[in-house]
């Protein structure tokens, strides 16, 4: 592994590290400063503070299956670890390193609190389309995940993402 490389990943690595530790204050805070309390209207009707123990995923689905959620995050992790290594060093892959890194982020931090706490705090509640509430992590997940699939549609080319083939190196390694 070349120093661009590893200087590259190591980016990668604190970058995620910081996410991790911004997702996890905000919930620290929402802990102090809103658990059992009334929502904190931010924009009356629009945006406010709601405290939610969320043993569920997205719109509260699957409760309670917290070896299946943690299972899923190692899984996507591995999946996002295998991606940041191979990807070349190239100033048109630097995306896809920042929007891996942050859904990386986002699926550690709600990780971190279903083993933690057997459940994910939730606190960002869009009151003017009653969206679920949310966190930090979630919208890191949320907006990253878009951004990736505009990525993979509409810029990246279909040879732009060969080395991440496993079938490519068997197929050399035939040759």
């Amino acid at each position: 592994m070349n120093g661009k490389r590893k200087l590259r990943l190591f980016l990668d690595i604190v970058g995620i590290c910081a996410l991790v530790a911004l997702d996890q204050y905000t919930k620290y805070l929402a802990v102090l400063h809103l658990k059992d309390k009334p929502a904190y209207i931010i924009i009356n009707g629009v945006l406010e503070l709601n405290y939610l123990e969320n043993k569920g995923a997205a719109f509260g689905m699957l409760q309670n299956q917290k070896a299946f959620f943690i299972f899923v995050a190692v899984v996507i992790l591995s999946v996002i670890g295998y991606v940041l290594f191979k990807t070349p060093e190239q100033k048109k892959y630097r995306s896809l390193h920042v929007l891996l890194s942050l859904i990386a982020a986002g699926a550690i931090g709600n990780m971190i609190d279903r083993i933690r706490l057997d459940y994910v705090v939730d606190f960002i509640y869009f009151v003017l389309i009653n969206f679920p509430i949310f966190n930090v992590a979630d919208m890191y997940v949320t907006v990253s995940t878009v951004f990736l699939v505009i990525l993979l549609l509409f810029v990246y080319k279909e040879n732009d993402l060969n080395f991440i083939s496993f079938k490519q190196k068997r197929y050399r390694e035939l040759k």
